[in-house]
């Protein structure tokens, strides 16, 4: 839109200034030709205009106006060479002319890549010398600062390889923005076979088989794919849940919006509108979730924003309901256009494209960090992964060491081609703290059936929840994304049900791809007990750790939820050292447990603690992961 609009502004211009002015051809039939491809030009029939002004030319190629209106033609079409080469003319014929020193800059805005931007940077300045202190000059002085950042960045690049995907995925003539789950187990695509707005466009799902190759893509789902066109998807980590863009034949507001659908089981439900605090009666598309699928990023052209284009982001609560999006602001949105947000299983690093941010022309790849509660200023990729073309498609593993993204290939302004490739991330540009990931079933420990429960993880660090998933309602089947850094406690959450405490150490160490056997939850019934394991005492002591807040405060919660309950706090050792002194360490520690509960406003009378010293192993004493099971807090429903 910006370049039509310059396009047309200079068409308006020339025309008054050639009226006013007197032409540089004196052939009558010339002249007519160039006025009559005028009223082409402003309707923006663009290949009536060039037909007329290239028979112009044929008439007295010393006709610098139709050259000038030609290349704009040109340039407005999608036909860089032949602009470029009309722009040449007007520049030969009049070099320092201030009418048509837009030429040169005309000119640089479509030099793109490697062999080009000290040429760019050439251009900009002849430009800025013979028109100094122009309306133009911000636009100059950008073409000019974004040459010199990829000339400095060129002296670096990446180790950048990229490798088509296996042509068993790459049978479409279109596909495009792919997606994966946290395991990479899963591809979701988007693809057509045609490069026209007619085409059906679907989604498309691939799995990777035993064999780690591919298997051919297949239709997500009648419940999804439709007649009309479906359009950029995003996925939780899991795999279960998705946004989707359509922009017809479905309940929307106005453009393109976004719908959203989960499995349940082997299942999609039937799509739903995101609804009125995402969506608009303007353009939404492009949404990327978090892992949990609680956080959606998406880009919107509506009002209000930093640009044309921004990107949004809204935040999904326990009872499933989005809130109102807000603008992320500065300084990930600017006055340009930010596309493709993607957002790192880790939460903490977000992927977009932009056409304003310092690069290297047109639309870069850019990330910025979360710090300090706030997005850093934005970082370019660098070369070779922006090169001068639109850059504007990523996605990078949970493990931070796989990208993949689509590559178009382009005839004028039209796609014609476009296929999925991936690459290993170079180190320079890694996330700095990859993803690993828990899974597996939850399960009623008595009948083995699956129950729909939350699955929630908490930071002992901050004591913050850090991610929220619910379990399939059929399969029981989870999965539940740890970013690296830090220590975790996860929950298991089921009305009528103890919950199940689990702890996760990657702060110190690298954990990938934790895969958990079924857990099982117990009915909350007379001598059920739970282990917490997420209560931390310095070695042979019993003061409890700051990291063990997080614990305490969920057996609070838990007993103010069921108020009827009594407990036994149960303290339990190793059988390292003698057994007296291993009784009183697990009776004290019991102790504080119990004190602590008191003091949060659990009547004394529903606790009870108790130590068990060496008395009670759930493993083995031979070994130290053993010994580390058996030194214990655990409570016991009375």
């Amino acid at each position: 839109m910006r370049i039509f609009l310059m396009v047309l502004f200079f068409s308006f211009a020339f025309a008054l200034s050639s009226e006013a002015q007197e032409l540089s051809t004196r052939n009558k039939k010339a002249i007519e030709l160039f006025h009559e491809s005028e009223n082409y030009m402003i309707r923006r029939q663009y290949p009536q205009a060039i037909g007329l002004l290239g028979q112009a030319i044929n008439r007295d190629y010393g006709f610098v106006e139709a050259h000038y209106r030609l290349a704009n033609a040109y340039k407005a079409a999608g036909h860089t060479k032949a602009a470029i080469k009309h722009f040449d003319e007007v520049i030969k014929q009049r070099p320092n002319h201030t009418a048509f020193a837009q030429a040169y800059l005309s000119k640089a805005e479509l030099m793109r890549g490697p062999d080009y931007f000290e040429e760019v940077i050439t251009l900009a300045r002849t430009y800025l010398d013979i028109v100094p202190g122009s309306k133009e000059e911000r636009q100059a002085q950008r073409l000019i600062s974004n040459a010199e950042f990829a000339i400095e960045a060129m002296s670096r690049p990446l180790d950048f390889q990229p490798r088509p995907m296996p042509a068993v995925v790459n049978n479409f003539q279109m596909q495009y923005f792919p997606v994966l789950t946290a395991d990479e187990s899963t591809l979701f695509f988007t693809a057509r076979n045609g490069n026209s707005r007619t085409d059906d466009e679907d989604i498309f799902i691939s799995e990777r088989l035993p064999s780690g190759d591919w298997s051919p893509p297949q239709s997500i789902s009648w419940r999804i794919n439709t007649r009309y066109n479906e359009g950029t998807c995003t996925i939780s980590a899991d795999g279960r849940m998705m946004i989707f863009t359509a922009c017809e034949g479905r309940k929307g507001y106005g453009s393109c919006d976004l719908y959203y659908t989960y499995k349940n089981g082997e299942q999609w439900v039937i799509p739903e509108n995101l609804g009125p605090n995402i969506n608009t009666q303007y353009w939404e598309s492009q949404p990327s979730l978090s892992a949990d699928g609680n956080v959606l990023f998406f880009v919107s052209n509506r009002p209000g924003g930093k640009g044309g284009r921004d990107i949004y982001m809204s935040r999904r609560g326990d009872d499933g309901a989005w809130q109102p999006a807000e603008n992320v602001g500065e300084p990930i949105n600017t006055p340009g256009d930010e596309v493709s947000p993607f957002i790192h299983a880790n939460g903490l690093n977000l992927f977009f494209s932009s056409n304003e941010h310092p690069g290297f022309g047109g639309f870069d790849l850019f990330y910025s960090e979360w710090e300090r509660g706030a997005w850093q200023e934005p970082i370019n990729l660098g070369y070779p992964i922006n090169n001068g073309e639109d850059q504007v498609s990523l996605f990078i593993s949970a493990s931070g060491l796989t990208g993949y993204y689509s590559n178009e290939r382009k005839q004028g302004n039209v796609y014609i081609e476009s296929k999925l490739y991936q690459f290993d991330v170079p180190p320079e540009i890694q996330v700095k703290r990859a993803v690993s990931y828990v899974k597996g079933r939850v399960v009623d420990a008595q009948s083995g059936k699956p129950i729909p429960a939350a699955v929630e993880l908490y930071d002992l660090q901050t004591d913050e929840r850090s991610g929220r998933v619910l379990t399939d309602s059929l399969t029981g089947e989870y999965m539940i994304t740890l970013p690296e850094g830090t220590e975790y406690a996860l929950y298991v959450n089921k009305d009528g049900y103890l919950f199940d405490s689990r702890h996760f150490s990657l702060d110190t160490e690298e954990v990938r791809n934790v895969v958990l056997e079924d857990i099982l939850l117990n009915r909350i019934e007379k001598g059920k007990s739970v282990n917490l394991n997420n209560l931390f005492f310095d070695f042979d002591a019993y003061t409890l750790r700051d990291k063990s807040k997080t614990e305490l405060k969920k057996i609070v919660t838990f007993l103010q939820r069921y108020p009827e309950l009594r407990i036994e706090v149960e303290g339990h050792t190793d059988n390292v050292g003698n057994s007296g002194y291993n009784q009183s360490l697990s009776e004290n520690r019991a102790k504080a447990v119990y004190a602590f509960l008191v003091q949060a406003g659990i009547a004394e009378d529903r606790i009870a603690s108790k130590g068990y010293g060496m008395s009670k192993p759930i493993a083995t004493n031979e070994t130290e992961a053993g010994r580390q099971q058996n030194r214990r807090i655990a409570f016991k429903i009375l």
